[in-house]
Formats: structure tokens, sequence, C-alpha cells
């Protein structure tokens, strides 16, 4: 008698080449993700009987320390975010679906960790997640990405599971691009900034809308995604801001009697609505973003604390790397300070930190063939390498 192979999913139909685990029985088999959609459901069922969602409602202080181990700083910004996400699943698990839907804006300088706070808390979530530049989107009909090829990405995330793609986050990044240019004749239509904001206000509150799953816009096979439980978590730079806060909270004076202030605008004094709608943002856009969080820039301490502390850190990265040829690599104390010194007059945040690290170990990357034929065994990175990368580290067995 020969014996039943089975190689898909009894649930779902994937074939095991395509799942993480196979799980296979006697005349049945089941894959990881069906394993896992069962636990969920089995987990969320109340006792009226009805299940709420495929995603628990998550506690907010566990969601801030999980953002505490791969994000440094921004606490108050976290506390923010971290209940605005917890609301959110609540709202989803709410049957009436009667709680309005409050997506997330994120409003801080480059490099502080917009992008990254938005998928540590997708990790955390373990639901299908994709950044979206908002500089690459235009109107229907114009050369460019429309909005809706944002919901594709992310049900391609999702691995086409339709359940998944509607419980996800999408990030809009550098959002601030597409704000309204200025009144001008030459302009006849601002496909690329005002344009992208009216295309994407329904998508953002909630619609259903048709993708083609296989691409282009002439396919007959289509998916319909209903985007009204999908969290919208949009961040940008906002160059220029400041100066409409500081205008707001210090007025304007004229004449030899005016009083001029000249402190600087806090980190405690986070922009409006108002402010954004001055900067160019058209006032519909930014009603559907009800949690506004403000970041701040990172201080030196902060930018030494990413180097040699958070998960996955930069100087951890390039330990693995070294150690990978036999090389064991340390920095001295000086040597982190002024690495964070230098990035912070770059005003490049956290991302000036791995410039910093490839400019400074680029020459010692090359040569670690050499080094371990030379029975180098160690790297020790000084103030003096930090200046000068070029100058050869030279250490002793």
């Amino acid at each position: 008698m020969t014996e039943k192979k089975i190689e898909h999913c009894s649930f779902c139909g994937k074939h095991k080449n395509s799942v993480g685990t196979f799980i296979v029985g006697e005349d049945v088999a089941i894959c990881n993700t069906c394993v896992e959609g069962c636990d969920k459901l089995i987990k969320n069922k109340q006792g009226s009987g009805k299940l709420i969602s495929s995603v628990e409602v998550p506690d907010p202080r566990d969601i801030k320390e999980y953002l505490d181990q791969h994000v440094i700083g921004q606490d108050a910004a976290k506390v923010v975010l971290s209940v605005a996400i917890t609301n959110h699943y609540k709202r989803i698990g709410n049957a009436s679906n009667e709680i309005d839907k409050a997506n997330i804006l994120i409003v801080g300088p480059t490099g502080t960790g917009k992008t990254l706070l938005a998928s540590t808390v997708a990790q955390y979530l373990n639901v299908p997640f994709v950044v979206a530049d908002a500089t690459t989107l235009t109107e229907a009909g114009y050369v460019g990405d429309d909005v809706e090829s944002v919901i594709l990405r992310l049900y391609q995330n999702a691995d086409s599971d339709i359940e998944r793609t509607q419980r996800g986050i999408i990030f809009l990044d550098e959002v601030d691009k597409i704000a309204r240019k200025g009144e001008s004749a030459t302009v006849s239509r601002d496909v690329s900034g005002e344009g992208v904001q009216q295309a994407l206000l329904k998508l953002i509150e909630g619609t259903k809308i048709k993708i083609s799953p296989i691409g282009g816009r002439r396919s007959e096979t289509t998916v319909e995604i209903d985007t009204t439980n999908i969290l919208f978590i949009a961040g940008g730079a906002f160059v220029g801001l400041d100066g409409i806060i500081k205008s707001r909270l210090q007025g304007t004076s004229m004449g030899f009697n005016a009083n001029i202030a000249k402190s600087e605008i806090s980190a405690n004094n986070i922009a409006s609505p108002d402010d954004l709608v001055k900067y160019g943002m058209i006032p519909e856009f930014v009603g559907r973003f009800s949690n506004l969080v403000s970041l701040h820039g990172l201080t030196k301490e902060q930018l030494v604390s990413i180097l040699t502390e958070v998960k996955h850190n930069y100087v951890g990265q390039y330990q693995w790397l070294f150690n990978q040829d036999g090389v064991e690599l340390n920095f001295e104390k000086e040597s982190l300070n002024l690495i964070a010194e230098r990035t912070l007059s770059t005003k490049t945040g956290a991302r000036g930190l791995h410039t910093e690290l490839e400019r400074i170990l680029l020459p010692h990357m090359f040569d670690l063939p050499k080094y371990r034929k030379q029975s180098i065994l160690s790297v020790a990175i000084t103030s003096n390498l930090v200046n000068k990368p070029e100058t050869l580290a030279r250490e002793n067995e």
C-alpha cells in the first residue's frame, strides 16, 4: 500500500515549501500560520461567544517597555504612541465599532526615530507593516505611484492574507514633503503635494478599495481591501515648523520698544494642528491624525547609548563583522563620545552614527584578512583613529 504524501495545508491550502513549519498528521496537515491564527482566535474569544479580533489588545506599558529596548529617549512620545496603539486595537475589538479611528502623526528632526518607532510597534504586534515614501506618490492618472499602491504593498507583506492586511500598519514617511505649495499662477495643479493629501483622505479615514494582486491597472483579478482598521502613522521632519511655533507662542513685535524674546522653543512646545495647516498641510488631512507625537533632537549621551546599549546597536553589529575574521573590535570611551559629537555637528541624528562608523572602520575592514594573516587579534578604536581613520591600529596578539 502506497503511503499518501501530503504537501499542502489542509486549512489554507498553502504548499509546504511556502510556510515556515509544516505539521503532518495521518490524513491532514497544518502550517504554522494556521496554528498561530487558531491560537489567537481562541485567546480572543469572549464570554458572549464572539471573536473580537485576530490581534490581541496590547498593554500600553508593555509596548513602551518593548520600545525602550530598541529606541533611546523620546519617553513622552513613547507614552502617547503606546496609548494610541492600545486604543486603536480596542476599537477594532469593539463589535459596534462606535469609536472613531485615531491615526498618528509623528513630527521630529531627521534621525530621531520616527520610522524606527513605527516599525518596532509593528514588530511587537506581529502585524504586516509597510513604509511608503510620500514623495513618490501622485494623484491617480499622473506619473508616479498611486496611493492605492501602498495598500497593495501591505497586502503583499501580509502574504496575500486579506484579514491580516486589514489589521496592518502603514507608515507614511516624508509626509511633510507633500505640503501644499505656495499659491502660484505658474503651477497649474499640485499633483504631488495637495493633490496627494486629497487622494489619501478616504484611504486614511476608511474605505473599501480594489487592488490587483498581480499588478497592472487593467487586470481582471482584483481583491477588495477595507482600510477602516488599518492604522496609518505619518512622519516628517517639517523643517521650518519651529519658526511657525515660535511665532505662535511669542507673537510678533515691531518698533523700538518691541519685546524680542530670545529663548528657543523647548521640546515641550509641540506643534498644534493650526501650525501644520500653516505649514501647508490641508485641514482635512491634519484632522485625520488625532494623535500628534513630537520627537526632540538626540543628545550626545543618547547617541552614545544608541551606539552601545540598545538591541542591535551599531557597535555590536560591527563587532560581529570583525569576529567573522577572528578580530576583536573595541572602542575607547573617548572615541565613542567623539563619534557622538561629530554626529551632532552634522545634525543627521542616529543615522549619522552609521555614517561615522563606516568612515572610521572602512580601512580596518579592508585589511581584516591581512590582520588575520598577521595574527592581529584585536583592534582598539581611539580618539586618534576617529579623527584619522586611515591610521591603522597596530595591536599585539
